[in-house]
């Protein structure tokens, strides 16, 4: 176990997306010096490796001339509901400062020729507020924070993955990790944590989420943190190999929607009984280019209803295929009889084409240059597809400076609970970067200082234990993850069946209190994933035990989610009586408890241009 210096810093960084070498950014240029970046894969993560037909970055308007103010932008949030008002309002008063921080480090934002960064509106957006530096957006930014970063001399420690956050008196103190080479455990100590390990992804089976990305929100839950809104996800089709949003022009291009058995045999269409005639399957295909995310206010008579089929196919035992080769009708399609909106966009587009492959190529050849890259043709080949969950909108609870209830613990990215039930399209990428600002901007308020080395005896001892138990004979490390994960996306993704929710928390339950009983490795290889499985179990259960709690207090269709009961739709309605309200949830020995509360509201306050200058410079946030 290491013992020198070089395992303590003021400030350590656990993990190394857009948010944290965001906040590792924002220390640097305030002259901060030990400033640790702790990773077990520099390739790996959400921000580099994701993207989408057009990644959204959503920003306070910069172009036009159509008005736009930050506490309007607040407004926007914070209508998606569930939202506190703080981070509303602090995600919009900071969105400009950031993005334009982004256009600096070399960012390839769109401008015009008189130099306005122009917009477009997205999901949730009343307003020209996104921008996109094309389908790898997210992968530029980590990008160009990376090298800015390295370039200023933040100190990468990699090859760890961090598994528990030490804490004493509520303060964090220190993290434990596991060398991914030697599999040795390691302690860090640390005078301010900031935990930016994304969402928790594995949880799930059917994600669109990269491969190699799992999240780590279990670790902050058993440290004591408070999460919220944590039934709150954003769900969309995606293609299963390789994982990627099937959103934009791959819908706008009308392909085929075939459902076959497990061997990829009996191919047929399954979309029409879902619809009221061939032009309404026809619109809802095209709508679920603008309207990816699964919205249960559109799977009644909207184009979720293609979700819904989706699911429901596979609910059966089959698998579902888009194909580009053939049109979702008999024959060419009649365009005229399309809706007066998809009718404009193919016309415009020059995209009355007879297949969907030739509109596809058409309109956007980088979206088949894509999937060619990945070994998948479109040309001669159909695309596996699944409703997939894309992205957590709830997670830890942190307040406006991003800091858990944990002194001293900071939560960022998508593991920060900061969204609600609907949230604008690329909203997700400004939050992160606001809250890699705001916690570096806290972090600050105090002096620079090497921590004390945090004893972390009790804490290794019992992971050791947990390995020693473990490696006991066969593996089923990997057979038990693909169970579990798969029994969630079956009944808690955005389809929720109210009577298997109790029966996922007792197995999870089970396998977290007998875990050295029912969990087997054998070799110390395994260590890291052994370690990944318990915190997902631990992530899963919250989870599940908030989607319970849900259920009993209101369980009204909203957001991304639909509840059934014996497979069928609970009623739908326009009213939720918990829109203004938060979830949290705590793990308190061994058993999690759930409240609600009314959401903070937007802060409304006199800024008297001297008395805010005074403070500014007294520093007395």
């Amino acid at each position: 176990m290491m013992t020198d210096m070089s395992n303590r810093f003021d400030t350590l960084i656990v993990g190394m997306g857009a948010s944290a070498l965001k906040c590792a950014d924002e220390l640097l240029r305030m002259g901060r010096k030990s400033v640790g970046i702790l990773v077990d894969d520099a390739l790996d993560g959400t921000s580099r490796n994701a993207g989408s037909d057009k990644q959204t970055y959503y920003k306070l308007t910069l172009s036009g001339n159509g008005g736009d103010s930050v506490h309007e932008m607040a407004e926007t949030f914070y209508s998606g509901g569930c939202v506190d008002g703080p981070n509303a309002l602090t995600e919009a008063a900071l969105s400009a400062a950031c993005f334009l921080r982004l256009c600096e480090l070399g960012v390839q934002f769109p401008m015009n020729r008189y130099g306005e960064y122009i917009g477009y509106r997205t999901d949730h957006d009343p307003r020209n507020r996104a921008t996109s530096a094309g389908p790898l957006t997210s992968k530029q930014m980590t990008e160009a924070l990376e090298k800015n970063v390295r370039e200023k001399g933040a100190c990468f420690i990699e090859k760890r993955m961090a598994i528990r956050i030490v804490v004493r008196d509520n303060q964090a103190k220190g993290v434990i990790c596991i060398h991914t080479e030697t599999n040795e455990l390691e302690v860090y100590s640390a005078n301010h944590i900031v935990w930016a390990t994304g969402g928790p992804a594995s949880i799930y089976q059917n994600v669109s989420y990269p491969v190699r990305h799992t999240g780590m929100s279990g670790a902050p839950i058993l440290a004591g943190a408070a999460a919220c809104n944590v039934t709150e996800w954003q769900y969309g089709l995606g293609s299963i190999s390789p994982k990627w949003n099937v959103s934009g022009t791959y819908m706008q291009a009308l392909p085929r929607f075939v459902s076959t058995d497990k061997d990829g045999n009996d191919g047929r269409d399954f979309l029409l009984p879902y619809f009221e005639n061939e032009s309404d399957m026809l619109l809802s295909i095209f709508l679920k280019g603008y309207q990816w995310p699964f919205d249960a206010r559109k799977a009644e008579k909207g184009s979720s209803r293609i979700d819904l089929a989706v699911q429901g196919e596979i609910q059966k035992g089959r698998r579902v295929f888009l194909d580009f080769l053939n049109n979702p009708v008999p024959g060419l399609i009649d365009f005229s009889s399309l809706n007066a909106e998809a009718y404009s966009y193919l016309e415009k587009a020059g995209a009355f084409l007879d297949t969907p492959i030739q509109r596809l190529a058409h309109m956007n050849q980088p979206a088949i240059d894509f999937y060619m890259s990945k070994g998948v043709d479109l040309h001669t080949e159909k695309l596996e597809i699944a409703l997939c969950a894309q992205h957590m909108n709830g997670g830890i609870m942190v307040n406006e400076w991003w800091e858990s209830e944990i002194k001293s613990l900071f939560v960022i990215g998508e593991c920060a609970g900061t969204h609600g039930v609907y949230r604008p399209g690329g909203s997700a990428l400004n939050a992160g970067q606001v809250g890699g600002a705001r916690s570096a901007r806290k972090i600050s308020f105090s002096k620079e200082r090497l921590p004390d080395p945090v004893n972390a005896d009790g804490e290794i001892s019992e992971l050791a234990g947990i390995i020693e138990k473990c490696m006991s004979g066969k593996s089923n490390l990997s057979e038990l993850a693909f169970e579990e994960s798969s029994l969630m996306s079956k009944y808690a993704g955005a389809i929720r069946e109210k009577s298997e929710i109790d029966a996922l928390i007792q197995r999870n339950t089970r396998l977290l209190q007998h875990f050295t009983e029912y969990v087997h490795i054998s070799s110390k290889k395994e260590i890291p994933g052994l370690f990944r499985f318990f915190d997902t179990l631990v992530s899963r259960l919250t989870v599940a035990s908030g989607i319970k709690e849900y259920i009993k207090s209101s369980g009204v269709n909203r957001g991304s989610s639909v509840y059934t009961e014996n497979g069928a739709p609970d009623s739908f309605s326009d009213t939720d009586p918990y829109f203004d309200s938060i979830q949290e949830i705590r793990l308190k020995d061994g058993v999690f408890h759930t409240s609600i509360r009314n959401r903070l509201p937007i802060p409304s306050q006199d800024d008297f241009f001297e008395n805010v200058w005074r403070e500014f410079r007294q520093g007395k946030w």
